[in-house]
C-alpha cells in the first residue's frame, strides 16, 4: 500500500465502541455516557500493510510541557500548540469504517463549524508537511511493539496485533 496525502477521518462509532470494550484507553464515543459529540478523528497511516488511524486530540495543559516522543507528537502551527497525535493509541481500520471529514469552508457554515474546519485545515497542513516523519514514527513504534522490543512507551501502547484481529473479525 502506498501512503497517500493525509486527510482527517471520522471512524465508525460502533467499531470504536467495539474496540473500547477490548481496551478502555480507546477514546469512548458512546452516546450512553454523553460522548457521542466527541467523534474519533485521526489521520490514516500505513503500517505493515494495514491502515492505522492515529487519533488527533485537542491539546491539554499537560501537553505544553511534554516533548515529542515515539508515541506522541505535538501539532504546532505558527508557534501555537493546536493539537496532538497519539501514536500509542492508533487503531487498525478498513475503508468501511472511514468517513472523510469535509474541511472545505462553505458560505452556509456557521461560525462554530467554520472555526472547527479552520483548525482541521491547519492540523492537516502541519501533518502533510511532516508526513514522512509521522509515517516513520508510526512504523517504528509498530515494529518495536510487534517484535516484542522493550521500550519506554510499550505499556502505553494498545495491543496492535489484538486490534488487527478485532478489525478483521469486525469486517467479516
Amino acid at each position: 500500500m502506498t501512503q497517500l496525502p493525509l486527510e482527517v477521518y471520522r471512524i465508525d462509532m460502533k467499531y470504536i465502541r467495539n474496540l473500547h470494550n477490548i481496551d478502555d484507553r480507546i477514546f469512548s464515543v458512546s452516546p450512553q455516557i454523553g460522548k457521542d459529540e466527541r467523534p474519533f478523528l485521526g489521520i490514516i497511516i500505513i503500517c505493515n500493510e494495514h491502515k492505522y488511524c492515529v487519533p488527533m486530540s485537542k491539546p491539554k495543559k499537560k501537553h505544553e510541557k511534554m516533548r515529542d516522543k515515539i508515541d506522541f507528537k505535538k501539532i504546532i502551527y505558527n508557534g501555537s500548540l493546536i493539537g496532538v497525535l497519539n501514536f500509542n493509541l492508533m487503531i487498525p481500520v478498513e475503508n468501511a469504517q472511514l468517513q472523510r471529514i469535509d474541511t472545505k469552508i462553505r458560505k452556509h457554515d456557521n461560525m462554530d463549524t467554520r472555526r472547527k474546519k479552520e483548525l482541521l485545515i491547519k492540523e492537516l497542513e502541519w501533518c502533510n508537511e511532516h508526513i514522512s516523519d509521522l509515517t516513520n514514527t508510526a512504523n517504528v513504534l509498530y515494529q518495536k511493539y510487534i517484535t516484542g522490543e522493550n521500550f519506554a512507551a510499550r505499556k502505553q501502547c494498545l495491543d496492535f496485533k489484538r486490534m488487527e484481529l478485532e478489525c478483521e473479525k469486525y469486517n467479516c
